[in-house]
């Protein structure tokens, strides 16, 4: 008996997690993710009609950082819940060839758009104000950009952060994380 157990644990711990499942583009596909035409000044008015912040997420096929992200750390509850409670995400493929149009008016490829926004590493998280003045691009736009994988609290601390409006105040995300940190790890 024991051994069938220990056969069966073993097959369990070597299964994939999943967070999200893979569109035929093979990005993840989080149920928070807003399929929009992808026009920012639409997706601002939209998520602002709804009470919820805009944020971009510029994502890649085979990003192992991306992979992390949605099987590690968009799953935890409480994650999950505050996106989906708080964010309007639009996603943007990296290479990907579907037209965006930026808050300047501006209107290319994604893979394209990408590459005006420098846009050098994915995951990109991108998150704007509730208002964009006229002739600004999302890069100038943004009040904060977080590129790369983090873990659960840092992504939970930069949304909370964000929805906020800490970016508006005298404590930087890097001091307000800290502060946030100490309360979390001692819960």
């Amino acid at each position: 008996m024991n051994k069938i157990l220990a056969g069966i644990a073993a097959l369990l711990i070597g299964l994939p997690v999943y967070g999200a499942e893979l569109g035929d583009d093979g990005l993840h596909k989080a149920a928070w993710m807003r399929d929009t035409f992808k026009d920012l000044r639409e997706d601002l008015a939209e998520a602002n009609a709804e009470g919820k912040r805009l944020a971009i997420i510029i994502e890649q096929r085979g990003c192992i950082y991306c992979k992390k992200m949605h099987e590690e750390v968009f799953v935890v509850p409480e994650i999950d819940s505050y996106i989906t409670e708080n964010y309007f995400f639009v996603q943007i493929n990296m290479f990907g060839d579907v037209e965006v149009t930026d808050f300047d008016g501006e209107t290319l490829p994604e893979k394209e758009m990408v590459q005006k926004w420098g846009a050098l590493f994915t995951p990109l998280m991108i998150y704007f104000p509730e208002e964009v003045a006229e002739g600004l691009s999302a890069p100038q736009a943004a009040v904060a950009q977080v590129p790369g994988a983090f873990g659960k609290w840092t992504t939970l601390n930069m949304l909370t952060w964000v929805k906020e409006k800490g970016y508006a105040g005298e404590e930087p995300f890097q001091k307000y994380h800290a502060r946030m940190l100490e309360t979390q790890l001692s819960e």
